[in-house]
């Protein structure tokens, strides 16, 4: 049974179960992975009946199959689906990040460039655990981000085929391939490519504590999006919510996992009191009674707060995956939220519509981490790169400043790098005057010069300050005609 305490009575660190002791499978992993880069292929099939007794005849699932998959799938739920991916894709497109161009400076262009991932590998467990709501999630921001391919690897069954829930939501969601290949395996083969899989640049999706592993021991060879914990639900509710739909929140997260943590904070005794036993009673009927049960008595627990702005500055500590707020007037509190990963406001807004249809992401900071990390987003599947342009005009003004700074870190190199364009511009200056003048009342001095390099005449001009501008170019009578505008009848200074 789920126990009920008084704030205080519990360590914060203690309120959310993040003490989750997993196996150690690291040489497991190594293994498999090491023998999938030696062996590619036939690593995959050799595991696939080691692991998952499944004979596979090929690796891959074609279209025609996936067209079958959707096809046959019940019109109720097909719908459903296709309505979920729908708002799915009507969130994620705000997402989108555009490139940006500066042009502030005289003679400098600097900006940043969106360019999406090429190629982009989906973890999707399998057996008898098929998440289509999975698929929606991770493979329909992909494509808004518009890489270039979008693979799926999900655990074959017996038979070797993979539940066809999940390849209708791949078809639904414009999945490019799907493969049949699960556990650490399929991670090491999305990561280092095989002879029927790819490389892919990035690889997103949940797993067990083998795909877990995979994902952080190819860390660096290609991106991943996270390392998920146990799920994690708290809830802020007052006096004014009802026992019933609480408790059956709590229990939405509670039948994930056994190390699931479910927490409701409350400002009323009662309400403690009823929920507590609403849980009793809605156990009794859960199909997946023993998993929650596991999870409500060794991670659940009901803490009694002195008001909702109390349990808030708690949420903010513990930073959880999701977060209710079964108040009145959500949005006055929302503000004061700092730290979750998914936000559910007001009464009628289970976790469960966060999970398969509203729209936002279900894939969560998890384990505190929603502190400095988010939701995944169309920006997992992107990159930026920054670039930057100078005008030999632009350069000049601030290669100086460049060589200073440069060398006040005691790097010469740097240094001479800036200055070596400027001497070049000086030399130029200084020795293939054509004609020089000053306009007496700015102080400007103009010349004009001959490109040795190009045979093209350029006229400059020099403010008192130092300042030096290229202000056209042509042929010598096209480039004199220009000067003799500002200097008509100044004294000309000849080389």
């Amino acid at each position: 049974m789920i126990q009920i305490y008084n704030c205080g009575e519990v360590p914060l660190e203690d309120i959310l179960n993040r003490r989750e002791e997993l196996p150690d499978v690291s040489q497991a992993v190594a293994d498999i992975i090491a023998a999938v880069r030696r062996e590619g292929d036939a690593a995959l099939f050799r595991f696939a009946r080691e692991l998952d007794q499944a004979r596979l005849e090929e690796l891959e699932v074609g279209p025609a199959q996936l067209d079958r998959a959707l096809e046959a799938l019940e019109p109720e739920l097909r719908a459903i689906l296709e309505e979920a991916a729908d708002h799915i894709r009507s969130f994620h497109r705000y997402q989108v990040r555009s490139s940006f161009v500066i042009t502030d400076q005289e003679g400098v262009v600097l900006g940043q460039k969106v360019t999406p991932l090429d190629r982009v590998g989906l973890y999707i467990p399998g057996g008898t655990a098929a998440y289509p709501s999975t698929v929606l999630m991770n493979a329909i921001p992909a494509k808004i981000a518009g890489c270039s391919e979008v693979v799926m690897v999900s655990p074959p069954t017996c038979n070797g085929d993979v539940n066809p829930t999940i390849l209708a939501a791949a078809k639904i969601a414009g999945v490019d391939r799907v493969f049949r290949c699960g556990g650490a395996q399929a991670v090491a083969a999305l990561a280092y490519g095989t002879g029927s899989i790819s490389r892919v640049d990035k690889i997103v999706g949940p797993g067990n504590a083998f795909v877990a592993e995979a994902k952080r021991q190819v860390f660096g060879q290609v991106a991943i999006d996270m390392l998920a914990g146990p799920s994690e639900i708290l809830v802020i509710a007052d006096g004014a919510s009802d026992a019933a739909q609480v408790a059956a929140d709590l229990l939405s997260q509670a039948e994930h996992d056994k190390n699931a943590s479910a927490v409701l904070i409350t400002d009323s005794a009662d309400l403690a009191r009823d929920v507590s036993q609403e849980l009793e009673r809605q156990l009794s009927s859960l199909p997946r009674q023993e998993i929650a049960r596991a999870s409500i008595d060794h991670n659940g627990k009901i803490i009694i707060a002195e008001n909702i702005l109390q349990g808030i500055e708690i949420a903010n500590t513990l930073a959880p995956e999701h977060l209710e707020l079964c108040v009145d007037n959500p949005f006055d509190y929302l503000d004061k939220v700092r730290h979750a990963g998914s936000i559910f406001l007001g009464r009628s807004c289970p976790e469960a519509l966060g999970d398969y249809f509203a729209g936002p992401n279900h894939t969560l900071p998890t384990s505190g981490t929603a502190r400095f990390s988010s939701p995944l987003s169309v920006d997992d599947f992107v990159k930026k790169s920054q670039f930057t342009y100078y005008t030999p005009a632009a350069l000049n003004r601030a290669a100086g400043k460049i060589a200073r700074f440069a060398r006040a870190e005691g790097l010469e190199g740097h240094a001479r790098s800036a200055l070596s364009r400027q001497e070049e511009r000086e030399r130029l200056w200084a020795t293939r005057k054509i004609v020089s003048g000053r306009d007496e009342v700015s102080g400007i001095r103009y010349k004009v010069i001959q490109v040795a390099k190009t045979g093209s005449y350029e006229l400059w001009s020099a403010s008192p300050q130092g300042e030096r501008h290229l202000m056209f170019r042509g042929t010598e009578t096209e480039v004199r005609a220009e000067y003799e505008k500002y200097v008509p009848a100044a004294k000309e200074e000849r080389p």
